[in-house]
């Protein structure tokens, strides 16, 4: 598999992990069987993205050789990291709402914390 990857999508675990930035190796199981059951997916094992290693971005479960994202036709890599910024959303969201200090009005909560997170984009 490459190195450097900005993405890695697992799909026996249903897992993308995020390889870049403050978020670098954090990954979220993604519980959506109808995303992952996608006919155009059910011979890969693995994908990185976001290589130098243009050749070795996508593994097969079988014995089809490994190929690049874009010659897999597998459509845009968008679709992994929205699933992504989803579920990283609905993390900091939880972290947000269990900070808790006692006897903490949800005003002194803001000052402290900053106003809970309704958006996140990679």
């Amino acid at each position: 598999m490459a190195t450097n990857a900005n993405w890695t999508v697992i799909f026996d675990d249903k897992n993308i992990i995020k390889n870049t930035g403050a978020e670098a190796g954090t990954g979220y199981k993604i519980n959506d069987d109808a995303f992952w059951s996608q006919a155009k997916y059910s011979n890969i094992w693995a994908i990185q993205h976001g290589t130098s290693t243009t050749s070795d971005e996508v593994e097969h479960r079988d014995s089809t050789p490994h190929c690049s994202f874009a010659d897999e036709g597998l459509g845009d890599i968008q679709d992994f990291i929205t699933k992504w910024d989803t579920a990283h959303l609905a993390q900091l969201q939880a972290d947000w709402d269990n900070n808790n200090a006692d006897g903490e009005t949800e005003g002194e909560k803001i000052s402290r914390l900053g106003a809970r997170p309704t958006s996140y984009s990679s």
